[in-house]
C-alpha cells in the first residue's frame, strides 16, 4: 500500500504533493506567447501520451496561451509505493512539447514558463467545481460555443476517483 505522505517544495511557488491526490493545474506559455492550432494540437497530445500509464486525466483543455487539466498521478508500476511526481509529468510534458512546437513555430524562444500552477483538489464539490471551470474556459473567452466544440477540449467522462 502507498504510504501517505505530504511533499512540500519551492521554486517560486509552493508545490505540495500528496500521494493518491487529484490536481488542478495550469502551465502558460512564456510572454503570453500564442500558441498556433497545430501547436496546441501538440500540446494536446503530449498531455494525453500517458493518460492510464503515468497518470489518470479527467479534463483537460489547451487554450492559446496556457493549459488547464485536472489529474491524478498514478503509482508507478514497478515500486507499487511510488506515485509519479506532479514535477516528473510536468516536465516530460513541457520538455517534448516544447521540443515539437519549436520544430513548427521557428523563432521564438522559449515556449513555457518555468513554473506551474497546481492545487490538491481537496474534495468532490472542489472537483466538479474544477472540472466545468475547465470545460468553460474556451467557452468564456469566445473561441467556442460548447467545450465539446473546441478541437482541443479533452475529458474523461467514464473516469472516477
Amino acid at each position: 500500500m502507498p504510504q501517505e505522505e505530504l511533499k512540500i517544495t519551492q521554486r517560486d511557488l509552493p508545490h505540495w504533493e500528496f500521494n493518491g491526490a487529484v490536481y488542478f493545474i495550469t502551465f502558460k506559455t512564456r510572454n503570453r506567447l500564442e500558441l498556433t492550432p497545430a501547436a496546441r494540437q501538440i500540446v494536446l497530445d503530449a498531455c494525453l501520451f500517458f493518460h492510464g500509464k503515468r497518470y489518470d486525466i479527467f479534463v483537460l483543455v489547451v487554450m492559446p496561451d496556457h493549459v488547464h487539466m485536472l489529474i491524478h498521478p498514478l503509482v508507478k508500476e514497478e515500486s507499487q509505493e511510488e506515485y509519479w511526481s506532479v514535477s516528473s509529468i510536468m516536465h516530460s510534458i513541457k520538455s517534448y512539447s516544447a521540443k515539437q512546437i519549436l520544430k513548427i513555430m521557428t523563432n521564438i524562444g522559449k515556449v513555457w514558463q518555468s513554473e506551474r500552477y497546481d492545487r490538491i483538489v481537496r474534495n468532490d464539490l472542489e472537483l466538479t467545481n474544477v472540472w466545468e471551470y475547465i470545460r468553460q474556459n474556451p467557452v468564456k473567452a469566445g473561441l467556442s460555443d460548447s467545450p465539446e466544440d473546441y478541437p482541443f477540449f479533452w475529458q474523461d467522462t467514464e473516469l472516477q476517483i
